[in-house]
């Protein structure tokens, strides 16, 4: 029987024929995403390297809109720490390290018992970064990476002390997914600036700094220690006494701390 031109529309329009382009469609599509990805992964990589030096040099109060971050960031000396120790380790590399992921690895994390878990992380790095202000030779802050739970999201940011290793210069949240209008006011410029000056260790050298219920008494003696709550956030300002506690704390950088306080003492 001849082909007409009804048949041949009728053959175009098969089902084999439907999945066949549907099939080559899919896959020119899936060819198109995954080159756009592996040619846009150097330049997001890039942006989220900028961006985390942004912040720590924010926390450290050097940063100024429009200025070269690049620029700035290279007066900022990074080292990675042995957390058991305090010692400074060669064992990664700065540039490529991710706490989280190190974190999950059998080989590069260690599960936190629960009884030193306040930040409630479960997990951490046997090593972790630090960042070393600069002024020529001298040290003038230094900015440690913490993070833990807040009320619905795990929270991320820096913390910056003196050289002495107990006073704040800083602290900047620059992620989490704390409720927007009370939880997010970890954010606010002038709940930070309370950080500014608070010592971090009690006579013990145990960590005592923490976010209170209500407005701190500045004539009490505790009042270094202290920051005011979070309105209509409890929980949220909770955990981040628990986080800044849990990472200036025997499990987290406190034995670095503790030779840092060691060394500045000798100095004077």
């Amino acid at each position: 029987m001849p082909e007409t031109k009804d048949n041949r529309a009728r053959s175009r329009d098969s089902v084999a024929n439907t999945l066949i382009v549907s099939i080559v469609l899919s896959l020119v599509a899936s060819v198109l995403v995954a080159t756009a990805a592996i040619s846009l992964k150097p330049i997001q990589e890039r942006n989220e390297e900028q961006f985390r030096q942004k912040i720590i040099l924010d926390v450290a109060g050097l940063y100024s809109p429009g200025a070269d971050i690049s620029e700035l960031f290279s007066g900022i000396d990074t080292r990675m720490v042995d957390l058991a120790s305090g010692e400074y380790t060669d064992a990664a590399d700065a540039g490529e390290f991710d706490a989280i992921a190190a974190a999950k690895d059998p080989l590069t994390g260690i599960n936190i018992p629960p009884a030193d878990d306040i930040a409630n992380i479960k997990q951490r790095a046997r090593v972790a970064p630090v960042y070393l202000v600069l002024d020529g030779a001298e040290v003038t802050q230094v900015i440690l990476p913490i993070y833990g739970s807040g009320l619905w999201s795990t929270m991320f940011g820096f913390l910056s002390l003196d050289p002495d290793g107990t006073t704040i210069r800083g602290l900047r949240f620059y992620e989490h997914a704390e409720t927007p209008g009370l939880g997010d006011q970890i954010d606010r410029s002038d709940w930070r600036a309370q950080w500014v000056g608070k010592k971090v260790f009690a006579d013990d050298d145990q960590p005592r700094v923490e976010v209170i219920r209500g407005f701190v008494d500045q004539n009490s003696v505790d009042a270094v220690y202290q920051v005011d709550g979070l309105s209509g956030a409890t929980l949220t300002g909770r955990g981040v006494t628990k986080l800044v506690q849990y990472w200036t704390g025997p499990h987290g950088f406190g034995p670095y701390l503790a030779i840092l306080r060691s060394e500045e003492s000798a100095d004077d």
